[in-house]
């Protein structure tokens, strides 16, 4: 059954509106370069809004001792998504320094070779609990992610039978089912493809979305 994450967050007023959609994740942006962005208070806030009620996913990119501190004993996200150029041995010591929570690696594909690098971060040690798949930003992007844009899924065939991780970049409530059935991802993620504007969530797009991946699901079901 794949579950889906709502990345962007930055309201209240749609945090609700992904609760009630139906999202299994919220993310709250803590990078300024992003539309999406949301101050430490306001991360912190939104948070305690969503604590019980959904899994809350805290996206950061290659962050400092200031910010792991404040990820540990403000916000306490349930997960921290890293989607910078992290390296294995430091998302190992991250994951030290966050006690408690889960570790996401976002890793940029665009071919086979891409994905096999990216296993490194799933030894034995190991570092991130899951990894996420997003299409590589255009060459000098300001986003590491968010950006829109998708990649030739077919890349991933047979990976989610090794592991689960999750599939983001360029979904949107038209694309998302074939984007589960050809490649089984356990977590769907999206952002601006339910954005009327950067930045801005709407609660019609969302609940399409979701009612899409259910409609995925059901049909599953439906088959066994």
């Amino acid at each position: 059954m794949t579950q889906t994450k709502i990345c962007g967050i930055n309201t209240a007023e749609a945090l609700e509106a992904a609760i009630q959609a139906g999202t299994d994740y919220i993310g709250l942006v803590l990078f300024p370069k992003s539309p999406r962005n949301v101050e430490f208070d306001q991360a912190e806030e939104l948070a305690e809004l969503a604590r019980g009620r959904v899994k809350i996913v805290a996206l950061v990119v290659d962050p400092g001792p200031a910010m792991l501190s404040v990820l540990r004993n403000n916000i306490r996200p349930d997960i921290v998504q890293l989607h910078g150029h992290e390296t294995p041995d430091l998302v190992e010591r991250f994951k030290r320094a966050l006690p408690g929570i889960a570790l996401w690696k976002a890793v940029p594909v665009s071919q086979q070779a891409d994905i096999e690098a990216a296993e490194t971060y799933l030894d034995e040690n190991t570092r991130a609990s899951r990894l996420l798949f997003d299409a590589k930003p255009p060459e000098n992007a300001d986003l590491p992610g968010g950006n829109g844009l998708s990649f030739d899924w077919r890349i991933l065939k047979g990976v989610a039978s090794r592991y689960p991780y999750v599939l983001a970049g360029g979904l949107t409530p038209e694309n998302v089912a074939k984007a589960i059935e050809l490649t089984g991802a356990a977590i769907v993620d999206v952002s601006s493809g339910v954005e009327t504007e950067p930045g801005k969530k709407s609660p019609e797009l969302m609940t399409r979305f979701i009612m899409a991946v259910k409609s995925v699901t059901n049909n599953e079901t439906t088959a066994a």
